[in-house]
């Protein structure tokens, strides 16, 4: 592990047992993360991009043990995550947030906005008294709110709001890393630029580093340093951001990018569109071989044989496909 990596994500699995009949008996196995391995260098945001159901949800919260994972390890600041007693990684949460991806389901009815966010505050025993009043109303003042809005409930604000008010809780403890789920999905298109705005002034600001997760390749490339692109559980490329959208190599990356819309409508019409052919499989009974080639447009026979190694290509540019040299 190098010294610039804060997170490092080693040969990680997450399988979830699918169980049937009176004795709950194992039947299965839904594989989520299916051997994952990845970096995160201090300081920038590492984009995590795929459709629905390709777990990238799952690896951005086994990142942070909120699952038993099934296999690998998980280093934050050179130390192992997977191998630490509750109380020792109750500790390091606080350097490690989460921003939720739905800003109606993440926060709670019944407390004020000024009591969501600085209940992390409360709960670590960071601070009380004056001083908590304070730091609530600096933390709202940080997303772009006011201190007046402190005592209002969560159905008083709009949607881009209550996620201003999601990001302001994530960054009480002043942690060092957030886990960005789907920050924007839920929201306007209009109040995703504001966000994602945000989002890139408190990085600067405060130093953080963030994993970005989207299903949204356009939102990710404003945001990301870097970007690796998830399918059925497995990474299939992972590059620099201006790299994957000047020269995406695998055949998923270029059909997302191929359905990405383009300001320009001449070049938008003449451009080539790829439509992926059926469904995702289920992770449950991923194909053999390559997890892409049944809907893959540049399939050939040991695609479906073998499964493709995560090879580096040039520089940083890694691509697990067999096609690609």
């Amino acid at each position: 592990m190098e010294n610039n990596h804060l997170v490092d994500v080693q040969n990680l699995k997450m399988y979830f047992p699918v169980t049937a009949g009176v004795f709950r008996r194992k039947v299965a196995d839904v594989k989520a993360v299916d051997n994952v391995s990845f970096y995160v260098k201090k300081g920038e945001t590492l984009g995590l991009v795929g459709e629905s159901g390709c777990g990238k949800t799952t690896t951005g919260r086994c990142i942070l043990q909120l699952y038993d994972i099934t296999e690998g390890k998980v280093f934050f600041n050179g130390k192992d995550l997977t191998k630490m007693d509750a109380k020792t990684l109750r500790r390091m949460r606080r350097d490690m947030q989460l921003i939720y991806q739905d800003p109606f389901a993440s926060l709670d009815p019944r407390m004020t906005a000024g009591e969501i966010i600085g209940e992390p505050l409360l709960v670590h025993k960071v601070v009380k008294g004056k001083e908590y009043r304070k730091q609530v109303r600096e933390l709202l003042e940080m997303v772009e709110l006011t201190a007046a809005m402190a005592d209002r409930y969560p159905h008083e604000f709009s949607g881009g709001q209550r996620q201003r008010i999601g990001i302001a809780r994530a960054l009480a403890l002043r942690p060092e890393f957030i886990v960005c789920d789907e920050p924007v999905s839920a929201l306007d298109v209009s109040i995703q630029a504001q966000v994602i705005m945000l989002l890139m002034k408190l990085r600067e600001e405060l130093n953080l580093t963030y994993l970005f997760i989207a299903h949204d390749l356009s939102v990710v490339r404003n945001i990301s340093d870097r970007v690796v692109v998830m399918y059925l559980g497995r990474i299939v490329e992972t590059t620099s951001s201006d790299d994957l959208y000047a020269n995406p190599l695998h055949p998923y990356t270029i059909s997302l990018l191929s359905a990405v819309p383009i300001p320009d409508p001449v070049v938008d019409r003449n451009r080539e569109r790829i439509i992926l052919k059926g469904d995702v499989p289920s992770p449950m009974n991923p194909p053999s071989g390559c997890p892409f080639h049944p809907r893959c447009f540049k399939a050939i026979d040991r695609c479906a044989e073998e499964v493709p190694e995560l090879r580096t290509i040039s520089g940083e540019h890694q691509v697990a496909c067999h096609l690609v040299e």
